[in-house]
């Protein structure tokens, strides 16, 4: 069907409930009778009110979405009312389609059900169309309550957020409070210092000068009082000698007057003859001496100078606040000293003091409270100290404070590890001087069709140099291993891969007795012909010294374990486990501590035993196994021996295993076993 030159293909029927919900009718219909009449009158030139199709008319020809838009006849577009379809309700379709079809009032007795979010009012949905709220956003009730409801979580959060933004600033007010009030007891004390050391230096000045003008006086006085007993002592000796001349010229004997007269005489001319000082041998006056108070007037001035920063104090280390070569040092200083710059001091802690002691410390000048000192040794110990520096003077340096960089990376040690389609078993070395809180475990699940994965789950917190993780079967892992300290955590080891296939271990050199050698990769041992002389065998307390064995891994996992080992016909072996305090100078199987399998050769046949504490069935194998399958399950207390290339079993030991068990091997003539681990169990194994 043409319509204006476009090709109708897509027809959409829409059921619109009227206002008697019991009778539905079918708009379609009634939309496509108008459509049709209105473009009739169109073409013979009548003007008509066209309402509007729901018919949408698109390019069938072109890539374009299917995006509708309503069809308006040319010329007519501001003649157009709306009608009762729900597509011009709102700008928003959906949500005009969704108020229609959720409307539940029928006449305006009824009760609301849906709100203008414009007015704020609740209203009617039928009355969308052409009530008052035709252009405004209305929906329903129950959708402007959750987003009214949603808009008070939103204020109530940035509320909550503000109050915790106030009470962070009262509490940092109080801390000024407090601050303010310390800085001024410390200002008030410093004033008062001040005052007391200038009072104290006026009242010493004041005793000086006091002293000095006593011992002046003193001196005054005592030079008149000399002055003045010359001329008493002269004046009685002028009366003394004036009475006798008057006694002498009274006498009236000629002769005796002659005789007397003229040492007396001669006393007189004497006396007269000396000059008498009449001079004031001192000054009446009193010196007084320019007052010095200059180092009053310094001491005055100092009271409104700055005085010199206080020692600072070096805060502990923050957490992570360090890398492999750099440390971010932070310290303290009271809030009313006025400093200009610090110098932060560093040196190296070694374990050997005079090294230490001959180390020059490291200087650099610092503006702020904090600094990050780069170049540096990785898991090394380092102490800091500051002084800080105003135009007043340096302050005393602060207390040593010791920080340290973050470890180095460990060292994963492959041949110690072990895994099973269980768990895994992680040991690393830390190669570190300086101790190491903890370490963390980081292990990445590679996905079957990459070889990467951006999961990462990580074990935290571990206290030693090992780790036991549960892990899935069938899955390879990446493990790296982190080492921490204060300054926070080290670059990651190098990777270490674990296959949860089948049980992984090593044979543990360090338990090889003398004669046997054990190969790079830790999975084969071998037995020379040659025969080392007692006196270059060298026996350790974990070695083997009368069985010539070697024990595996321990296998630290309560599950199913399965392993096989490759042996010669030719060659005498035992083979199976034991726990590892077993005897080092017993035979595997002879104790009550190993459980082993045993091939001895004799003239007639081979000889298979199953060994516990030196007891072992009457077992007969016809057909010699080049490959032993061995299954260890721990909760059914079992170890279980197969011929691996037939699928056939041979024995099993029910014992209810007390502890862990090591995988025990050992030669008793010259030859190797080679150990095949890491393997899938095979289904023969579960029906034992």
């Amino acid at each position: 069907m043409d319509l204006f030159g476009g090709t109708l293909d897509v027809i959409t029927e829409e059921m619109t409930v009227s206002d008697d919900e019991d009778r539905v009718e079918d708009r379609p219909t009634a939309f496509m009778d108008k459509y049709i009449e209105n473009t009739t009158m169109h073409a013979t030139g009548v003007q008509a009110t066209v309402p509007v199709s729901s018919f949408q008319r698109f390019s069938v020809d072109t890539n374009e979405s299917l995006h509708f838009e309503p069809f308006i006849p040319e010329g007519e577009e501001n003649e157009l009312t709306p009608g009762n379809d729900d597509v011009f309700l709102t700008e928003n379709q959906d949500e005009s389609k969704e108020l229609m079809e959720g409307r539940t009032a029928q006449s305006e007795s009824d009760s609301p059900d849906a709100y203008c979010t414009d007015c704020q009012t609740p209203t009617h949905a039928f009355k969308k169309p052409t009530g008052p709220h035709k252009n405004h956003r209305v929906i329903l009730m129950k959708k402007a309550a959750q987003e009214i409801k949603n808009d008070i979580s939103k204020t109530r959060s940035k509320l909550e957020e503000k109050i915790t933004q106030m009470e962070n600033f009262v509490s940092n007010l109080e801390e000024i409070f407090i601050t303010v009030e310390e800085n001024f007891g410390r200002q008030e004390q410093n004033l008062e210092q001040h005052y007391n050391d200038v009072l104290q230096t006026l009242a010493h000045r004041y005793d000086e000068r006091a002293s000095a003008q006593e011992d002046e006086k003193k001196i005054k006085l005592e030079s008149l009082y000399n002055q003045l007993i010359g001329c008493g002592k002269m004046m009685d000796d002028s009366k003394e000698l004036i009475e006798q001349a008057q006694a002498l010229y009274r006498n009236e004997n000629k002769y005796a007057f002659l005789q007397r007269v003229m040492p007396i005489m001669k006393r007189i001319e004497g006396l007269a003859k000396e000059e008498v000082d009449l001079k004031i041998a001192t000054s009446l006056e009193f010196d007084v001496p320019a007052a010095d108070l200059s180092d009053v007037k310094q001491m005055m001035d100092t009271i409104n100078a700055v005085p010199a920063p206080s020692a600072p104090v070096m805060n502990p280390q923050i957490p992570n606040s360090a890398t492999c070569t750099s440390l971010r040092v932070c310290w303290s200083l009271f809030s009313d000293d006025t400093v200009e710059y610090y110098e932060l001091y560093s040196r190296p802690i070694f374990e050997d003091i005079t090294v230490e002691s001959d180390l020059e410390a490291s200087k650099v000048k610092v503006k702020e409270t904090h600094y990050t000192v780069t170049d540096l040794l990785s898991n090394a110990q380092y102490e800091f100290w500051v002084t800080a520096t105003n135009t007043t003077g340096i302050s005393p340096a602060s207390e040593k404070a010791v920080y340290m960089t973050v470890p180095s990376p460990p060292v994963i040690k492959p041949r110690e590890c072990t895994s099973c389609p269980e768990a895994a078993l992680i040991r690393w070395d830390s190669g570190n001087t300086n101790p190491v809180d903890s370490y963390t475990l980081e292990l990445i699940e590679m996905g079957a069709e990459s070889s990467t994965s951006t999961a990462t789950e990580s074990i935290v917190a571990i206290p030693t140099c090992e780790c036991l993780i549960q892990l899935q079967p069938g899955k390879c892992y990446l493990i790296y291993v982190r080492a921490v300290n204060i300054g926070g955590p080290s670059e990651r080891s190098q990777s270490f891969t674990v296959s949860t296939t089948g049980t992984l271990f090593h044979l543990m050199e360090d338990t090889a007795h003398p004669c046997l050698s054990v190969s790079e990769d830790g999975f084969t041992m071998f037995y020379t012909d040659e025969e080392l002389p007692l006196s270059e065998m060298v026996f350790g307390d974990n070695t083997f010294a009368r069985c010539v064995a070697v024990l595996g891994d321990l296998i630290p996992v309560r599950a199913r374990h399965y392993w096989e080992v490759e042996v010669d016909p030719h060659t005498e072996y035992r083979i199976g486990v034991a726990y590892e305090d077993t005897q080092r100078n017993a035979y595997l199987g002879g104790n009550n501590s190993s459980w082993c399998m045993r091939h001895v050769l004799t003239p007639s046949r081979h000889k298979y035993e199953f060994l516990h504490n030196g007891w072992s069935p009457d077992i007969r194998i016809t057909s010699h196994p080049l490959r032993i399958g061995m299954a260890l399950d721990y909760d059914k207390g079992t170890l279980s021996f197969f011929n691996a290339d037939l699928g056939q079993h041979l024995f099993t030991f029910q014992c209810q295993f007390l502890h862990y068990v090591h995988p025990c091997f050992a030669l008793d003539n010259p030859g190797a076993l080679a150990l095949k681990n890491g393997i899938k169990a095979p289904h023969y194994v579960t029906l034992v």
